[in-house]
């Protein structure tokens, strides 16, 4: 089974991704590997999901994002 990203669902097998931490990505944790602040990692993931959505405003990404990131085992209670 793929281990993912426990913040925003990036594969950890990828060397792409990989960092320090087991159980999140190089992009959602910090220098000491501490997991970013939830407002820091949305902007990363409805920056993202411009990448690959043409045409959406940061208005739609971030509510996008918001959404996405409630499945998520970092953010779920939040």
């Amino acid at each position: 089974m793929t281990k993912l990203c426990h913040s925003c669902c990036a594969p950890l097998e990828n060397p792409d991704f990989k960092g320090t931490s087991d159980i999140y990505c190089k992009y959602c944790v910090d220098e000491n590997g501490n997991l970013k602040p939830q407002k820091n990692v949305h902007w990363g993931i409805a920056q993202w999901l411009k990448s690959w959505q043409p045409g959406i405003d940061d208005e739609t990404a971030l509510e996008r994002a918001g959404h996405f990131m409630k499945a998520m085992p970092a953010w779920s209670d939040k």
